[in-house]
């Protein structure tokens, strides 16, 4: 996965044009580029964000950003400590004690 300026690149290899595809993830915008060789990827996704970010400009558009995987939460002191309470009684870590939780309410809510 490449990074750049808050953006994730997935790159794929294509092996019947022998040529590596990529493309900004995590965004609705479609943002795509590709290089012959490895060494060129790189700077062909940086060019991509670059001109992603101008184009954004220039239309007076807010540019999307892709996900991380990381968000902050602010959940109060009282909530905070029972969920530091409840993981640690099941020998889990708050992270992946709200990722349990999350799961649950994702599979009722979107199936």
């Amino acid at each position: 996965m490449l990074k750049y300026k808050g953006f994730l690149g997935k790159v794929i290899y294509d092996d019947e044009a022998k040529i590596l595809h990529g493309e900004i993830v995590g965004i609705n915008d479609v943002v795509t580029f590709q290089a012959k060789d490895a060494d060129k990827i790189e700077k062909e996704f940086k060019a991509s964000v670059e001109d992603y970010l101008a184009f954004c400009e220039s239309e007076g558009k807010e540019p999307e950003k892709s996900v991380s995987g990381e968000t902050r939460i602010r959940m109060g002191e009282d909530r905070h400590l029972i969920v530091s309470k409840v993981s640690q009684a099941r020998n889990l870590s708050m992270n992946d004690w709200l990722n349990e939780a999350i799961d649950e309410k994702l599979k009722k809510e979107v199936g």
